[in-house]
């Protein structure tokens, strides 16, 4: 989309009030300026009265305008919520650095599972390019250094790499046989992502029942121990467990598990694949779809309080100079649960509270750094990059953290995404590149019990960065127009205070299985679909829904045919 199809909103409204302990009482705004997204078309502000609505959607993420887009094409009267100035919550690109014009993904990167036909019946004007390299993990072997490629498609060379590593096939034949029996998980599960919630009985009867015990009923560490034996290999297949999710891989929650699975589902592949143009590109194909549609969206709205009644909800939000009401005959709500709550007015529950587990830090570098493995970097750094991430590694990160250290080192990964869409670098392309990392087993308390954590977990994530090069990462960063580093980190209290999302935790809370227990109460659309809240009236439409978490739009949809079977 470009700017001669934009219509500008007013600059957003910062409302302070004394007293407001946090970004999400009262509908107040989070501190901070906002971030240079790329350009969005809106429709509002709403300026006077209390108007009525068949939907009011809280909060303007991409899942909240998958549920308006569905919403208003199907003909019924909508309007957005949003708090912040612009639309996408988690999913947007920004110039983060002065004087350059890369744009990139601030908090969400990749996207894997909104499926295609979601994309398909919304008419998205978006592009999802696939990475030519799955994974590399660089390894080191008393003297022998190397690396671990796996390809996208496996060939020849991952099995040479495997063969490299490990000193024979055997532990590539057993990464085959494991990820097919996945992969034949995925066929079933993910055809059922934009169907109503089958139960569990339902879908185990369908998949081999070794696959479902590794997976789904014992804690994943047991089965890569049990199928795995090189110390790499494991580590590689067990991060997949661990984006955003702080657990041992023996954990008994089996969180480590369900977050595994919702890594290896996405349209029956789990394929990664980078979004060109930025995240930014994917709100925006979503929030035109939804004005297209006639959806209304009002940005600058800091949503106070939901009043469940007989035959709807009220909203109450403020547009930081004076308060308005809406009605809405079902309310959807894209924030967090736990933020939900407070808006019902039960206050808010520290014991409940999520907290999330994740270092985000985004660089500019003027030019890729060479390894000290000899891989073209073009290669190691087309995927995913894998540091410190040795099962061992894996699970003494997690010991230390939980103990309230930040680990040494922190395992982390690494993404050039400019290698696979140069146009984010704009007038750079071909003279710079971009690189995000992601840190795991660092999760929120680590920070608030140490102000100086961050740093620290900032400098250790640069240390296992600089183990795998053949030169230092500050020889290649590039400079903002006041000389500065081009470097942004984000910890799960600075993904709270931007997005007012509780504890920085990606996914609104932990994760859940994407089917209905055998013991469910299914008698509702909203049960039906997995976006109930006490109130008949107040669904869900967010990550906080069952078969909500990463960017999706499985929140957004399941809400919508909700509520179109209600009304």
């Amino acid at each position: 989309m470009t700017s001669s199809s934009t219509v500008r909103v007013p600059p957003l409204f910062r409302r302070r009030r004394s007293g407001t302990k946090s970004p999400w009482a009262r509908g107040t705004t989070a501190k901070g300026p906002a971030p240079r997204c790329r350009p969005t078309v809106y429709v509002g502000p709403v300026t006077s009265g209390t108007s009525s609505y068949d939907v009011v959607v809280v909060g303007g993420g991409h899942n909240a305008l998958v549920a308006a887009a569905y919403l208003a094409r199907a003909g019924l009267s909508v309007v957005v919520l949003e708090r912040l100035g612009h639309t996408g919550g988690a999913a947007v690109s920004v110039e983060p650095f002065a004087g350059q014009p890369a744009r990139l993904s601030r908090y969400s990167y990749l996207v894997s599972l909104m499926p295609e036909q979601l994309m398909a019946d919304l008419a998205l004007d978006v592009r999802l390019a696939s990475r030519t390299t799955a994974s590399y993990t660089p390894w080191t072997r008393g003297d022998r250094t190397g690396g671990l490629l796996v390809e996208r498609p496996e060939g020849d060379a991952t099995r040479a790499s495997f063969r490299e590593l490990t000193g024979g096939d055997e532990e590539y034949a057993a990464w085959q046989e494991f990820y097919a029996e996945v992969g034949r998980l995925a066929e079933v599960v993910a055809p059922t992502l934009m169907q109503p919630l089958p139960l569990e009985r339902d879908l185990r009867a369908l998949v081999d029942q070794r696959t479902w015990t590794d997976v789904v009923e014992e804690p994943l560490g047991r089965a890569i121990r049990d199928r795995f034996t090189d110390d790499t290999v494991r580590g590689v297949v067990a991060t997949d467990a661990l984006i955003g999710t702080f657990a041992s891989m023996d954990d008994p929650s089996l969180i480590q598990n369900r977050c595994f699975l919702y890594h290896l589902v996405g349209n029956a592949t789990g394929e990664w694949r980078v979004p060109v143009g930025g995240m930014g590109a994917v709100t925006d194909a979503l929030a035109k779809a939804a004005v297209g549609a006639g959806a209304e969206i009002v940005t600058g709205a800091g949503v106070s309080a939901i009043t469940p009644g007989p035959d709807g909800a009220e909203v109450t939000w403020h547009d930081g100079t004076r308060q308005h009401s809406v009605t809405g005959r079902r309310v959807l709500s894209g924030v967090a649960p736990w933020v939900l709550r407070i808006l019902l007015g039960e206050g808010e529950d520290a014991s409940t509270k999520p907290a999330g587990s994740q270092l985000k830090i985004n660089f500019l570098l003027d030019r890729l750094p060479a390894l000290r493995s000899g891989a073209d970097p073009a290669v190691a750094f087309a995927g995913t990059l894998h540091l410190a991430e040795d099962y061992s590694q894996l699970e003494q990160a997690y010991a230390a953290a939980a103990a309230g250290a930040v680990p040494d080192p922190v395992p982390g990964e690494v993404y050039c995404h400019s290698l696979t869409d140069p146009s984010i670098l704009g007038d750079r392309a071909g003279s710079a590149h971009t690189l995000t990392y992601f840190g795991l087993h660092t999760p929120a308390g680590l920070f608030d019990a140490d102000p100086g954590a961050k740093d620290v977990a900032v400098q250790r994530a640069l240390a296992s960065i600089d183990a795998v090069l053949a030169e230092p990462l500050a020889d290649c960063l590039a400079t903002d127009g006041d000389g500065r580093p081009c470097i942004e980190a984000k910890i799960p209290q600075d993904v709270e205070r931007d997005l007012a999302m509780p504890g920085g935790h990606i996914f609104h809370g932990d994760l859940e299985w994407p089917w209905a227990p055998n013991r469910s109460r299914l008698d509702t659309p909203a049960q039906q679909w997995g976006v109930q809240t006490a109130h008949d009236a107040v669904l869900l439409c967010g990550s906080g829904a069952r078969r909500g978490g990463a960017v999706s739009g499985l929140g957004g949809h399941n809400a919508a045919q909700a509520v179109l079977a209600e009304l």
